[in-house]
Order: structure tokens, then sequence, then C-alpha cells
């Protein structure tokens, strides 16, 4: 009786995982064709870029910052580099000046985080300058010679919205951002390149990402912890698909330490929550009114546990299903346990396979040996940030380690 009851428990829980497990498979799978590289040799670029930095108190990096943007082999006249210097308490606005940005300086209100940021900027800036498209980027960002290059090239093949491969710099200065640099390659890989080829939405990942500026005039910018995250969602409803460009290459620092990484992952954790609850019925109502696969995407990857939650339960469960097992000594048991078993390996082979096509170095597969660590940190910073009274907020990642160091 006890047998059986466990049993039918087991393989219900099983069923249920098994989506969100296929759900990830399906996107590695869609993963495997590489994108074709964008032959802009020869090409004479017609859009005017205007590119936007959010920038609060970042006097260590802004420099360097502009003067790489100022050297992107793209014509001078059809690019301009606006910085916001979102009340500084530094030098910020003066440095990035001296630079050769034109510098904005909002002092007035509550700095509430980079959505409210942008889209101060925007009516700022739309109402003088006029713009094919916008651009992007965190005040840390090492841009790529050719990113305006590829950008002009997708969007003259119609693209809207296109997302650029984010990399991190400074995979050598710890444990965390050697972690960071595998799960980027991992998830630039099924995340943004398997949506793509499916036809469905890339990730904003709010920093190397272009959109037409009707787009933004239109829309605004996201609010809230993540407003990246929020303004996936309003563009899916939107019938807006974001595409993925691996050769648009944008470069950028992880945080040095977990503590320094805690609250940053915190308020992401929280402001996904809040935001999926908030879009997820509207998405799966509407991509089954228009038949569109795209918004269903958004809806099941907002309704899905994430890799690291799903790999806690699938261990949880096995852990149980071992100990029921010895205990009762049930060989009709024996198949589930199998299944179990089976999905944990799956789910230890998914980053590998992402490394594997990405053709990642070494250390990163070492990295990824951390994996457990981070599932579990992950997994008890959502329990905090979903369930515990403390309010999350915005707060500055600190930027500007490379550049102290070297």
């Amino acid at each position: 009786m006890w047998a059986n009851l466990l049993m039918t428990i087991s393989g219900i829980l099983l069923v249920l995982l098994l989506f969100p497990l296929g759900y990830l498979l399906l996107l590695a799978l869609s993963a495997i064709r590489s994108a074709s590289r964008p032959d802009t040799r020869g090409r004479s670029p017609s859009t005017c870029f205007m590119i936007m930095i959010p920038a609060h108190n970042e006097v260590n990096v802004i420099k360097a910052t502009v003067s790489r943007l100022l050297a992107l082999d793209y014509p001078a006249h059809l690019f301009s580099i606006h910085i916001l210097a979102d009340h500084c308490s530094d030098n910020t606005a003066e440095v990035a000046r001296q630079a050769g940005a034109v510098v904005h300086e909002r002092n007035e209100g509550p700095r509430t985080g980079k959505g409210a940021a942008l889209s101060w900027l925007f009516h700022r800036v739309f109402e003088k300058e006029p713009c094919d498209a916008v651009v992007i980027f965190d005040a840390d960002t090492r841009v790529d010679s050719e990113f305006l290059r590829v950008m002009d090239w997708r969007l003259a093949q119609g693209d809207q919205v296109i997302q650029g491969q984010h990399v991190i710099l400074n995979p050598n200065q710890g444990w965390y951002p050697a972690l960071t640099s595998a799960m980027f390659l991992i998830d630039n890989r099924f995340q943004n390149l398997g949506r793509t080829n499916l036809g469905w939405s890339a990730k904003n990942m709010g920093d190397s990402i272009c959109f037409r500026a009707d787009i933004l005039r239109k829309l605004g910018w996201g609010e809230g912890l993540t407003e990246d995250y929020h303004f996936r969602f309003q563009l899916l409803l939107n019938g807006i698909r974001i595409m993925y460009e691996p050769a648009a290459v944008g470069y950028g620092e992880a945080p040095l330490t977990w503590a320094q990484a805690g609250a940053q992952r915190a308020r992401w954790l929280r402001g996904t929550y809040d935001t999926s609850q908030q879009y997820v019925k509207r998405l799966l109502m509407e991509g089954v009114k228009k038949h569109n696969l795209a918004m269903l995407d958004g809806a099941l990857q907002a309704s899905f546990p994430s890799y690291s939650t799903l790999s806690v339960l699938v261990l949880v469960i096995l852990a149980i299903q071992i100990s029921i097992d010895y205990f009762i000594g049930s060989i009709s048991l024996w198949p589930l346990l199998g299944a179990w078993a089976v999905m944990v390996i799956m789910l230890l082979i998914y980053p590998l396979f992402g490394l594997a096509l990405e053709r990642a170095p070494f250390r990163a597969y070492i990295a990824i040996l951390v994996g457990p660590y981070f599932i579990l940190w992950r997994t008890w910073l959502a329990l905090v940030s979903r369930f515990g009274k403390k309010q999350v907020t915005w707060i500055r990642t600190e930027h500007g380690n490379l550049d102290r160091k070297s």
C-alpha cells in the first residue's frame, strides 16, 4: 500500500518537473546551430545611433568607456554619446564631458534605479536630437570596435530590437567572476541564441542592446527593480521580438565577491518574481489568442522554475526516493529511482553542453565545479527575497576593479 502511494506521488512529481526540464533541453538543442556572422565588409553605414549610458558615481570607468566608444569603427557623424550622470556625488559628469561625451546631470527627485534614469534621459534628448536607433550600455562596458556596424547591418535586415553578446571581462579575479563568466556563455548560447533560432524573443540583458528609436518613443522603458526584464514582456505584448546577435560584443565586469553579488542577485530575484506575477497571465492569454509562440515562451519562462531551483528540487526528491527505497526495499520503486537519476544526469550535462558549444576555455569547466554552491546560494536568496520582510531596493554595483588594478 505504502509503496503504491509513494510511486503515485513520485510519478506525479516526475511528470510535473519533466516539463521545465524538457523546456531547457529544447532551448539547448535549438542552440546547436551557430549564428552566421554578418558580412559588414563593403557596406556603407547609414543608421544614425544615439548611445546612452546611465552612470551613478562611475568616475573610475567613465573616461575609458567614452574613449573606447569614440574609437568605434563607425562614421563619427552617425553616432553620439550621451552620459546620464544620475545623482552623482563624484565628478563623473566632469570627467565624461572632458572625455568627449554629451553629459546630462540629473539631481532632482529620488534615485530609483536605471529604468527611471533612462526614461528621464529619453524625454530629454529625443526632443532635441533626431536618431534612427538607440544603443544602451552600462558605464563599465568595453565595446567591440565593430559593434555599431553589426547593429547597422541587423537594422537594415528589418530587426527592431537586437541584443548583443555580453561577455565577462574579469573571470580571473575570483570564483564568482569565473562562474559568472561561464554562466553568461551558457545563457547567451541557450537562452538567447536558442530562442532566436526558434523564432522567439531573446532576453533583454539591459546592456549592449539596440532599439529602433520609435520603439522607445512609443513604449519608454521598463520600471521596478528589474526594468529590463519588465520591458521584455512589454515588447512581447506589443508583438516585438528581441533578436540575439553574438557578433556585437560588449565586455563587462562581474562582482568580485559573493557578498557583493548577493544584493544584486536578491534585487534581481525579487524583481523578476514581481514582474512574472504581473505578466504571466496576460502573455498566456495573448499568446493563445494570437497563436504567438514568442508570447507563450515568455509565459513559460516566467512560470517555470529556474535551472537552479529545478536542480535543487530534483536532487531533494532523488535523495528522498533513495531513502524510501532503502527503508522499504521495494523493487517496484527502482524504475522511478532510475528516472530521477536520469533527470539529475541531464541537469549535470546541460551546462557542460553549453560550454562545449561555445568552445569555452578549460577554466570555465573548472568554474562550473562551484555550481552546486551557487545553486544552493541562489535558492536561499530566492527564498529570502521572495518571502523575507526586508525591503529590496536598487543599489549600485561596484565597477572599475580592472582599471584600478591596472
